[in-house]
C-alpha cells in the first residue's frame, strides 16, 4: 500500500506532483490529462445550473500525511486560501506520531421536516400523528423503492411542538437512512409526499416541507494524539490550551476557531462535488446548540501529550448531484479511494481536526500571520508581474524587508531587471 507520507511534495513542479498522485491513487491518462485541463466541460456545466455563462476554477491541490483509521490517504482540496492545503499536511506529520487519527461515524441519516399550523389541539395532534406512524412510514418509502431496497429509507418519525411568533407548530420529522446519497432529493419527496397525510391526521394546515441541513444523526467524529515531542514541547501544549479555553469561552473567538476547521472540511466537499453550504451550515447549527461552541475539544493525557477531538454533522454523498456529473469530483474520489459517504464523512473529520489543530498551534507559537506571510508575498509577487525566475528573490526581499505590498515588490523587479 503506497504511503501518504511524501517528502518534499510541495517542492515538485506541478507535473511532478501529478505523476506522484498517479502511482498514489492509479490515475488513467486521461485522468492526469484532466488536471491540465479544465475538468468541468461547458457543456456538462450548462446543464447543473441555469445562464451559464462559463466555468469558475480554484486551485486544486494535495493535502499529504494523512494515516486515517489506520488506512493513507491523500486529500484533494480545492480553496483558494494560501497556507490550508500545507498547514493540513504538516498536521497529518505530527498527529502521525501519535497514529494518526481514528475515527466514527453515527450513519446516513437525514431528518426531513413538515410544519404544520392552524392546529387547536396540537398535542393531540402530536398523538394521532405518533399513533399513525407506520401509515406515513409506509407512504414516505413507496417514493423510493430503490433506497428501500438498498437497505435505506425512512426508518422513523419525531414529532415536536414549537413555539413560534405565529403561535404552536407542529413539526414532523422523517427520519431516513439516505445511504451514500447527500440525500436532499430523497428526503424532500418523500416529506412533500406525506403531507397531505399529515393533513388529513391531525387537521391542520400543512406549509414547509423540506430536509434540515442540521444533521445531528449524521455525526462524523475524529480523535488524535499530538504528541508534545512532536509539535514543539509542553510550552506549545499550554499554549493550545490556552487558544482552546479561549474559544470555548467566547463566541467572537469561536466564529474564527470554527471557520478554521471549515476550511479544511469545505476544501474536500467541493474537491468532491458535494454541497459545502449545506455542510457549513449544519455545522455552525451543531456548535449553536449549546450555546455556539468550539466543534473541537482539546485535552492533556497523563503523558502530557495533546489529544484533540472533534465532532460534526457532515452530510455529503459519493452517488448523485455533482457529484456523478462533475469529472474532477470523480477524479478526487478516486484519489482518496472512497466509495462511500461513510468513509467521505469520516476523512472531512479527521481533516477538520487537523486544520483545527494546525490553526491553533500556529497561533500559539509564532502567531497565524507568519505562516500566510510567505504565501502572500508570493502572490504579490506574481500579481506584480515576477517572472518564473524572479519570483523567489522578489519574495525573498519582500520578507526580509518586512513589507509585502505591490510598490514593493515593483520596485524590486524592476530594481533585478535592470541589473540584466
Amino acid at each position: 500500500m503506497p504511503s501518504s507520507r511524501i517528502p518534499g511534495f510541495y517542492k515538485m513542479s506541478v507535473h511532478e506532483r501529478i505523476e506522484k498522485i498517479s502511482e498514489f491513487a492509479g490515475l488513467t491518462e486521461e485522468e492526469k490529462k484532466m488536471l491540465f485541463e479544465k475538468g468541468l466541460p461547458l457543456e456538462i456545466a450548462d446543464r447543473m445550473i441555469e445562464n451559464v455563462i462559463g466555468t469558475f476554477e480554484l486551485p486544486f491541490g494535495i493535502a499529504t500525511n494523512f494515516l486515517i483509521d489506520g488506512k493513507d490517504y491523500l486529500i484533494p482540496m480545492a480553496i483558494e486560501e494560501a497556507s490550508v492545503v500545507a498547514a493540513a499536511s504538516n498536521a497529518a506529520k505530527m498527529a502521525r506520531e501519535g497514529g494518526g487519527f481514528t475515527t466514527d461515524y453515527s450513519g446516513n441519516i437525514m431528518i426531513g421536516q413538515i410544519q404544520v399550523v392552524d392546529l387547536k389541539d396540537p398535542y393531540s395532534a402530536k398523538f394521532e400523528v405518533l399513533r399513525n406512524r407506520e401509515e406515513i412510514i409506509k407512504l414516505a418509502n413507496e417514493q423510493d423503492p430503490i433506497l428501500v431496497n438498498l437497505g435505506g429509507g425512512c426508518k422513523d418519525i419525531e414529532v415536536r411542538i414549537i413555539e413560534s411568533i405565529k403561535g404552536k407548530m407542529l413539526v414532523v420529522h422523517l427520519i431516513v437512512d439516505v445511504k451514500d446519497a447527500m440525500g436532499a432529493n430523497a428526503v424532500n419527496t418523500m416529506a412533500e409526499a406525506v403531507a397531505p397525510l399529515i393533513e388529513d391526521i391531525t387537521g391542520g394546515r400543512v406549509y414547509l416541507r423540506i430536509i434540515s441541513n442540521l444533521a445531528v444523526y449524521r455525526l462524523a467524529r475524529a480523535k488524535a494524539v499530538f504528541k508534545k515531542d512532536a509539535i514543539g514541547g509542553e510550552d506549545v501544549v499550554e499554549g493550545i490550551m490556552n487558544a482552546y479555553a479561549f474559544a470555548e469561552a467566547d463566541p467572537f473567538r469561536c466564529a474564527t476557531h470554527n471557520k478554521g476547521i471549515m476550511n479544511g472540511i469545505s476544501a474536500v466537499v467541493i474537491a468532491t462535488g458535494n454541497d459545502f453550504r449545506a455542510v457549513e451550515a449544519g455545522a455552525h447549527s451543531y456548535a449553536a446548540l449549546r450555546g455556539y461552541k468550539p466543534l473541537t475539544t482539546y485535552e492533556v493525557n497523563k503523558d502530557g501529550d495533546l489529544v484533540g477531538t472533534i465532532e460534526l454533522p457532515i452530510a455529503v454523498g459519493t452517488i448523485g448531484g455533482a457529484t456523478k456529473v462533475n469529472p474532477l469530483a470523480q477524479l478526487s474520489l478516486k484519489i482518496l479511494g472512497i466509495n462511500t459517504a461513510e468513509e467521505l464523512s469520516r476523512v472531512m473529520a479527521a481533516v477538520g481536526l487537523a486544520q483545527n489543530f494546525a490553526a491553533l498551534r500556529a497561533l500559539a507559537t509564532e502567531g497565524i500571520q507568519r505562516g500566510h506571510m510567505e504565501l502572500h508575498a508570493r502572490n504579490i509577487a506574481i500579481m506584480a508581474g515576477a517572472s518564473k525566475e524572479e519570483v523567489d528573490q522578489v519574495v525573498e526581499e519582500m520578507l526580509k524587508a518586512g513589507k509585502i505590498r505591490m510598490d514593493i515588490a515593483k520596485e524590486i523587479i524592476e530594481r533585478l531587471r535592470s541589473k540584466n
